[in-house]
């Protein structure tokens, strides 16, 4: 995904790091967090891709929020 869609990444380095450069994007970083308050909360679906594909619309509708300068 291009930064404009998956937000640029999440936590990015100054280019003195070995390792990948740009990390993780910050749509998967809003992913992994919106899937932590999925499974806290305890009730998912049995198919472990329907709770990805919710994961993920959060994190979308996260960054749709912040794309538009945080108003609704």
């Amino acid at each position: 995904m291009s930064a404009n869609i998956d937000g640029g990444p999440a936590f990015p380095t100054n280019g003195t790091s070995p390792y990948n450069k740009d990390g993780m994007s910050l749509r998967d970083w809003f992913a992994g967090k919106a899937l932590q308050g999925l499974i806290a909360n305890g009730k998912l679906p049995v198919d472990k891709r329907a709770v990805a594909q919710v994961a993920h619309e959060y994190a979308d509708a996260m960054l749709r929020f912040r794309n538009q300068g945080g108003q609704l």
